[in-house]
């Protein structure tokens, strides 16, 4: 018979596919949002701009006519006028911009990446001297930023940690007088005590929305603001969008100067570090998310491929499903996964052989803990007292004779 036409070879994974499926979709999904915030406040803001203009347009005339002025002349003095408000000059008495403080605020909004723009340079050496000062001190204030976030994670994971001793202690599985060794109490010992990173969204939540609330208290009652306009500020300044319409501490003179402008700056610092970790947390499950909507799509588009795949033993995206009912996913200092290797293998990406000759490098007694720990789910809930006479427990025959070795070594 006739031969058909050549069947086309089995399909290997193309490198970097599921990082580049995921970079488009979140660039689409990006531009759709964009479109959908612009509709949105296009229809809010749009008839009360039109509005505004219309009585601007009203009250130029009629000021022109009543005193005499053409308009040519009235609008060079408006401009005048707003190169003055860009050089910091308000009619209202205000603080001065460049003295030390007022210097120390500017800074602050630099290198958080603020910009409030009520104060900005006018010098050439001023403006070119801000080019090398932010450079390095943004990065610094990310870096900052960022350990934060893992001072946070170490803090919730010592708090679960000591939670659970309590509990083990009341249930008797520890001794009233057991404590921590030097060893146990270092942070290698709270590898697996990791939190969700659902805890550490819910708690950032709680956090900056309380953070807020404290903050916006503040202002009503010393900048004159209403609590909406306050709360406002609060996020335009802590998420560092600061747009400058609403900036604190600008006025001359304050009652209780002093503590109020100290309680700024704790509110600030606090509220910007706490929302940047929030949206670094944040940005972790859209990950998942993306990640999960590829699998659909793969599943659907491509079966072929997709058994291939599990075939090779390709680790995927996390799904919402089967993987998240298994353990929760925890984060990492840097607000990744458990560790740099595990956030690959999530990724789709597979593991080098720097790192597997790396991993032989353990010693075969960590080995037995990591495989026992993944076996029953960690944290086990181990009788101490077999840790007390040097047999720890294994895997499989070698558990069975290590716990009939515990027993005997208690029994003389």
């Amino acid at each position: 018979g006739k031969a058909g036409p050549p069947r086309p070879g089995p399909s290997l994974p193309r490198p970097g596919a599921p990082d580049n499926g995921r970079f488009l979709l979140l660039a689409a999904l990006i531009a759709a949002y964009l479109s959908a915030g612009a509709t949105v406040f296009s229809a809010l803001e749009s008839p009360s701009e039109a509005a505004a203009q219309l009585r601007w347009n009203r009250t130029l005339h009629n000021f022109s006519r009543i005193f005499n002025i053409s308009l040519p002349e009235l609008r060079a003095f408006l401009r005048s006028y707003e190169a003055a408000m860009a050089a910091g000059i308000r009619v209202d008495a205000l603080r001065p911009r460049w003295d030390f403080p007022g210097a120390f605020y500017f800074v602050g909004t630099v290198v958080s990446t603020i910009g409030f723009g009520m104060t900005t340079p006018a010098t050439v050496a001023g403006k070119v001297f801000l080019i090398v000062y932010g450079l390095f001190g943004c990065a610094g204030t990310i870096l900052f930023f960022n350990l934060f976030l893992e001072r946070i994670i170490s803090l919730l994971a010592f708090i679960m940690k000591a939670c659970h001793e309590r509990q083990l202690r009341r249930s008797g599985l520890l001794p009233p007088n057991f404590r921590r060794g030097p060893a146990v109490s270092g942070v290698g010992s709270l590898v697996g005590w990791k939190p969700s990173v659902y805890h550490v969204m819910l708690i950032l939540g709680i956090f900056a929305i309380t953070l807020s609330c404290c903050a916006s208290a503040m202002y009503t009652a010393v900048e004159g603001w209403n609590y909406i306009d306050s709360l406002y500020y609060c996020f335009v300044t802590f998420s560092t969008i600061g747009f400058g319409d609403l900036v604190s501490s600008q006025n001359a003179a304050y009652q209780n100067q002093g503590l109020y402008r100290l309680g700024n700056f704790i509110f600030i610092l606090m509220g910007v570090c706490c929302i940047y970790s929030l949206f670094n947390v944040i940005s972790i499950v859209i990950k998942q998310v993306l990640n999960w909507v590829l699998k659909k799509f793969e599943c659907r588009c491509c079966p072929k491929c997709h058994k291939s795949s599990a075939r090779l033993g390709r680790r995927n995206a996390i799904t919402p499903g089967a993987r998240l009912r298994r353990h929760n996913i925890s984060v990492d200092a840097d607000g990744q996964y458990d560790s740099d290797t595990e956030g690959r293998r999530l990724s789709g990406e597979m593991i080098s052989m720097r790192e597997l000759t790396a991993s032989n490098k353990v010693s075969l007694a960590i080995l037995q803990k990591q495989l026992s720990e993944t076996a029953n789910g960690y944290p086990r809930n181990v009788c101490i007292n077999t840790r007390q006479n040097g047999f720890s427990a294994g895997v499989g025959a070698l558990a069975i004779m290590n716990n009939r070795l515990a027993e005997t070594s208690d029994s003389r």
